[in-house]
């Protein structure tokens, strides 16, 4: 298992940044490479879960049934020297079955206390497999740990482990007996990620390795000090002030009341998103330019993200449902109405 990258000891020489982001670049693609041991394809959502785990963002999974979406996220924890724990949302969940609660207790001398016995969100990945199947009374437990890294109970406030992260699924299509997400934790997800059907090549394989009965053994490669490093090292890379003007553009222009909207939006959206998308958009570029090894943001970076980011944080109306017009559509054009900033300004800056 690997440790670094880390900060270089009094003893040792000091590396430059090239040669940690060359490190770490390698470290990304050995864990791709054990992912793809049990994970047939799916390279795109793969590598918006390892942005998201680099940025110390949270993920929301969407895919009919049979997508191996806990699968990917159960191998994920395998290769990683972290804690795991998974949850299956239903009907009858309570909030204290996620956070934990008070025991009373009573020791040999007859003295009754309180005792905090931690739920399962006590860990390093938490999956909340079907978060939809829960009312939002339970769903609004995990609003604090998700933004505060915490959880209160009473009166006493506990720090969860670090690096914490939540990896959500749901079914988009089965909506019986589902409670949709409260907009207010959706924009608590950096990425919304659609979980496609693979491609014809993709499924034999798949086909052919699931009816052999053998199961394949992953190494693992990152501990959870070696992940809070590589979130300092992701935090460090450099942002050209023309990219980050950019992804302020193309956050605004999905606001119906913003001057700058295009007029499809103001017809078709009824709110757009917020500031979390925008810093989410300038996190994740980083994260998309330390694993390729750079030292800065491009905005295809800030472009290749824009639809996990946006998707979720974009509400379309009734117009744009008789149009046929989803939310993916309206990013999709806006990324090619928003002008990107021109080569030679973003040199000299």
């Amino acid at each position: 298992m690997s440790n670094p990258p880390s900060p270089p000891s009094s003893n040792q020489p000091a590396r430059n940044l090239g040669d940690v982001l060359r490190e770490f670049a390698g470290h990304q693609q050995t864990m791709r490479a054990e992912l793809a041991k049990v994970i047939v394809g799916q390279s795109d959502t793969i590598e918006q879960l390892l942005v998201a785990i680099f940025t110390r963002g949270h993920c929301l999974l969407e895919g009919v049934p049979g997508l191996a979406k806990t699968l990917m996220v159960s191998t994920l924890a395998d290769i990683l020297d972290v804690s795991f724990k998974r949850i299956q949302f239903t009907p009858d969940l309570m909030p204290s079955d996620i956070t934990g609660t008070q025991v009373l207790e009573e020791d040999d001398a007859g003295k009754r206390s309180f005792r905090f016995v931690e739920g399962p969100i006590f860990t390093n990945i938490l999956l909340a497999d079907e978060i939809n199947r829960t009312p939002p009374k339970t769903q609004a437990a995990l609003l604090e740990a998700m933004q505060e890294r915490q959880v209160t109970v009473g009166p006493q406030t506990y720090p969860l482990p670090a690096p914490f992260f939540t990896i959500a699924t749901q079914n988009p299509i089965e909506q019986e007996g589902t409670y949709p997400l409260p907009e207010a934790q959706l924009d608590r997800f950096m990425f919304n990620i659609k979980v496609g059907y693979p491609s014809a090549s993709e499924e034999e394989q798949i086909l052919t390795a699931t009816t052999r009965g053998e199961s394949q053994n992953v190494n693992k490669v990152l501990s959870s000090r070696a992940i809070l490093n590589i979130q300092k090292l992701v935090s460090s890379i450099a942002v050209n002030p023309l990219v980050i003007r950019y992804a302020s553009q193309l956050v605004r222009a999905t606001r119906p009341k913003d001057e700058t909207a295009p007029q499809y939006v103001r017809e078709l959206v009824d709110w757009g998103a917020g500031p979390r998308a925008g810093q989410n958009l300038i996190n994740g570029a980083k994260a998309l330019a330390a694993m390729n090894g750079r030292f800065s943001v491009d905005t295809k970076d800030i472009q290749r993200i824009a639809a996990p980011v946006l998707r979720h944080r974009i509400a379309t109306n009734f117009q744009a449902q008789a149009e046929g017009m989803d939310t993916d559509a309206i990013i999709e054009r806006l990324l090619q109405d928003v002008a990107e900033p021109e080569p030679e300004k973003m040199a000299k800056s």
